[in-house]
């Protein structure tokens, strides 16, 4: 029977519960089990496809296209495993899918509530992870904290989960914080005693509790907690914060999670997890090396969740070439300002991610301009690579008032349009090319040289597109449209033959790019980024 692990978070948020359940995710998979790791989102969207990065961070798309809470790609790229729809549950789609049962009649007339349709619901979706992924473990995560009110019928769910799957194939984990009293110097326990309690008093104790902090903690507090929280010694486990992310699974294999775990879960397997792989990488993370300073233009910046995959992957691309990447967060609003050249002097690289909405559009339109004017390095990801070609557009091929019709409708020359079969859509959730498609790569280009093969699948999510009809000129000018449909009838990748590197995709490599397997795209920005400043 398929073993459950259950995340719950506790005294603030934003505590890393994510983090945490890919990086036991890790433990687990490296003791030779299969895992696979579900969210459980309170809120009541149906997915944050529609909200904005300020009120959810980065919408990360899966395999099959489904637009997602951002822990899903720490689920992936801690387990090299790829998530799927099922994989992220909002109370949003939980209500849709009862109502929509209700209506057509299926519930016989009875009246709808929350134990035990909304629960019942919520379970069967835990399920369909175990039942689609042929998971030995799956591991959810509740979202929020105990005491949201939004919580409750996530909470109750789970509760439910061990009387239907028993004590042997459950398990509990709180992940709650620690706060420093600056005045005193203390560590306090007592929010923790009280998110257990309130835990308990929902009919869920928990088998393990992290103690997360930005200070040490010693055995005094592991055992205080264990005594006011009714928790074996063992299982308190202190995490205090780490200077990366990828350091968690190490942290968590040497305090005996796993043994705990794999002990009260009765999960067969080796002694102990082989994280020799995972090891070396952080071996290579922390070793020193020389800095590499690259720019993200955004519009989010002071969020930086919002842009946290390309983060990432940027990151990754750096272990792999032995440099240590350091960002340098660059509001594309204020490059409109009159800011200008000043903010992206001396970096080795730009790079422009995604986005919707004309505000700071231009601002990125202008860091593209001064990559290609100053053979700095440029990678765009999908409206990255829209406003590259805008501005080409405008500034070589000397089409004034080039632009996309995103932004403006009447341009004479709509570089940038409407997808064909998007432009009968009223709803905008959902609708979007999402998911996975594949990318035909020109033989000499550059992006053929990166991935090493002719076919690629990647993950999308866009509305507009190049417009076919500027192709020709385009490439008489000067850029290469080196990924392609394989109808040809869309543009996947546009680089520039007479520059260092400048490449945009208009799908979202930064998905596919994992610790120990840095993207090919990101990995030959870096790559040019490193020769350009050698």
């Amino acid at each position: 029977m398929t073993k459950y692990i259950f995340c719950t978070g506790g005294v603030v948020s934003s505590v890393g519960k994510g983090v945490t359940a890919a990086a036991i995710g890790r433990v687990l998979k490296a003791r030779g089990l299969r895992v696979s790791i579900q969210k459980l989102d309170p809120y009541l969207n149906v997915d944050p496809g529609t909200m904005s990065p300020y009120e959810h961070g980065e919408v990360f798309v899966t395999e099959d296209g489904a637009e997602t809470d951002l822990d899903l790609g720490h689920y992936e790229r801690f387990t090299d495993e790829n998530m799927v729809r099922a994989c992220n549950v909002t109370t949003g789609q939980v209500y849709n899918e009862i109502l929509t049962r209700e209506r057509r009649g299926d519930f016989l007339g009875k009246t709808i509530q929350v134990v035990p349709h909304v629960t019942n619901e919520i379970k069967r979706r835990i399920g369909l992870v175990a039942k689609n992924s042929g998971a030995d473990v799956v591991i959810v995560e509740v979202g929020g904290t105990v005491g949201d009110i939004e919580a409750m019928p996530h909470l109750e769910a789970i509760r439910q989960m061990r009387k239907d799957v028993g004590r042997d194939n459950s398990f509990y984990c709180h992940v709650t914080f620690l706060p420093l009293v600056g005045a005193t110097g203390e560590v306090k326990t007592k929010p923790t005693q009280h998110s257990v309690r309130d835990l308990r008093g929902l009919g869920i104790r928990p088998d393990a509790i992290i103690l997360r902090s930005d200070m040490p903690i010693d055995d005094d507090i592991r055992e205080k907690v264990a005594m006011f929280c009714d928790v074996d010694n063992e299982a308190v486990l202190p995490m205090p914060t780490v200077s990366n992310l990828y350091e968690v699974p190490l942290a968590l294999e040497r305090l005996g999670f796993g043994d705990l775990i794999c002990a009260r879960l009765h999960l067969n397997g080796p002694a102990a997890s082989d994280l020799s792989e995972w090891s070396a990488l952080v071996d290579r993370v922390n070793a020193p090396k020389p800095s590499l300073e690259v720019a993200i233009v955004g519009k989010y910046v002071e969020l930086h969740d919002a842009y946290i995959s390309v983060r990432e992957a940027l990151f990754h691309a750096g272990i792999a070439n032995d440099r240590n990447v350091e960002v340098r967060w660059v509001n594309s609003e204020a490059l409109e300002h009159g800011e200008g050249d000043a903010l992206l002097a001396g970096v080795g690289g730009i790079v422009v991610p995604g986005g919707f909405g004309y505000r700071g559009i231009e601002g990125k339109i202008r860091a593209a301009q001064f990559a290609r004017e100053h053979d700095v390095p440029y990678l765009g990801l999908c409206l990255g690579m829209q406003v590259m070609c805008i501005e080409y557009a405008r500034n070589v091929l000397k089409m004034p008032g080039a632009n996309s019709t995103e932004f403006n409708h009447s341009t004479p020359y709509p570089i940038i349009d409407l997808m064909v079969d998007q432009r009968d859509i009223s709803d905008m959730g959902g609708t979007m090319r999402l998911g996975v498609y594949p990318c035909h790569l020109k033989e000499g280009s550059k992006a053929r040289a990166a991935y090493g093969q002719e076919i690629v699948q990647e993950r999308h999510r866009h509305r507009w597109e190049f417009n076919n009809a500027f192709r020709k000129a385009f490439s008489e000018a000067g850029m290469t449209f080196s990924g392609v449909s394989p109808d040809d009838k869309l543009v996947e990748i546009s680089e520039l033959r007479d520059h260092i590197f400048m490449m945009g995709s208009q799908f979202h490599p930064e998905f596919k790019s994992r610790p120990n397997r840095p993207h090919p795209m990101f990995n030959a920005f870096i790559e040019a980024c490193v020769e350009k400043a050698t």
